[in-house]
């Protein structure tokens, strides 16, 4: 089983969705962002304390090799990896930054409106452009700091 398979199985089974992985350069940093759906403040603390336990023992367990592991949440700027973000965060604004320029242009910036026939598609201005998942190297919400529309007053 490689790293990443490691992190998903035990990330998923404590309840949590395992968003993103990074590794540094010569791999002795080991990131992993987590999200909890159903939780609508997000992830906090004690939720990152609980996964960074648990990993730490699998980690050990299964020999991986790393000197420090940091738990986070994946921020309000999350990157959109799954074709289950590119549906779940349909109404929001993205940016994206494809691997091959479509029509010349590599970045993209609108309202994403989900996915249709396997092609994740957005709003630019008044157009609507389909792009295939595949070519998106990265995909990220745009936050909104939208003080009025908070119940708490709470960003």
């Amino acid at each position: 089983m490689d790293v990443y398979e490691v992190l998903e199985k035990t990330v998923t089974g404590l309840g949590y969705e395992l968003v993103d992985v990074e590794r540094s350069p010569r791999g002795r940093l080991l990131r992993v962002y987590i999200d909890r759906p159903d939780k609508p403040r997000g992830v906090d603390v004690e939720d990152c304390a609980l996964v960074s336990n648990q990993l730490s023992r699998v980690l050990l367990v299964e020999n991986v090799d790393y000197e420090r592991l940091e738990v986070s949440s994946p921020g309000i700027d999350r990157p959109l990896r799954k074709e289950a973000d590119f549906v779940r965060f349909a109404g929001c604004e993205i940016t994206l930054k494809l691997r091959l320029p479509l029509a010349g242009r590599r970045n993209f910036s609108g309202l994403l409106l989900g996915i249709t026939n396997g092609q994740v598609r957005l709003r630019v201005g008044a157009d609507e452009i389909e792009f295939a998942p595949e070519n998106i190297g990265k995909a990220r919400l745009v936050p909104r700091f939208d003080l009025a529309k908070s119940s708490d007053g709470q960003v």
